[in-house]
């Protein structure tokens, strides 16, 4: 693999991650609940989530997964099931309106930690992007080494674009701590969280 190719591959990578999905949603939700802190480990949990599906799929057993039809089911109703989850949790958040259970102080961390991490492991869009994404960019006589480069190169600009995001909530978060600010927001992310699990149930 070349460096002008693998300079492909960062930027086509920065391309995909500039489109908002389920992640991003998490991590904008775990950084009003979670303060920096929890956006931080949203972060770091998807990120955990990314590599070990990027691992996967270099040592070849994400497509072993996607080829058998009842596990990547299995895995696409569970991921689903996990993100409306989320959306409806945030949603009963909003039209409650009441935050003060949810401060930084008194949530737990391993929780966002959690959340990211499944958010990311249950989504089996992200075993197809590894699967078919990365023979892409590796030529016929490619080393695992090669592959494993390529899959960590996606862990870790997802992990530095959510730390992005939360800094960017950081510097705003006294607008966003305002409750009908935050009302709103809480509607939005749970909306699209619930609209992608219902998207990623029913994708065919």
């Amino acid at each position: 693999m070349t460096w002008g190719l693998y300079g492909s591959y960062v930027l086509f990578v920065l391309l995909v991650l500039a489109v908002p999905g389920p992640d991003t949603a998490v991590v904008l939700k775990s950084s009003l609940a979670g303060g920096t802190r929890g956006g931080v480990l949203a972060s770091v949990g998807i990120g955990a989530g990314n590599l070990t599906q990027g691992v996967a799929a270099a040592l070849g057993l994400s497509a072993l997964i996607t080829r058998s039809e009842p596990v990547f089911l299995t895995l696409r109703w569970a991921g689903a099931a996990y993100l409306c989850y989320l959306g409806v949790r945030a949603l009963i958040g909003a039209w409650r309106g009441d935050y003060r259970a949810l401060e930084p102080a008194q949530a737990s961390g391993g929780r966002y930690w959690r959340q990211g991490l499944l958010c990311n492991l249950t989504n089996p869009k992200v075993l197809v992007f590894y699967v078919s994404m990365l023979p892409q960019f590796l030529s016929p006589s490619f080393s695992v080494g090669e592959a494993l480069l390529l899959a960590g190169t996606v862990a870790t600009m997802a992990t530095l674009w959510q730390l992005v995001l939360v800094f960017f909530v950081h510097r705003v978060r006294a607008w966003l701590g305002k409750r009908k600010v935050r009302r709103a927001l809480d509607g939005v992310t749970g909306t699209a969280l619930v609209g992608f699990g219902a998207a990623l149930a029913f994708d065919n």
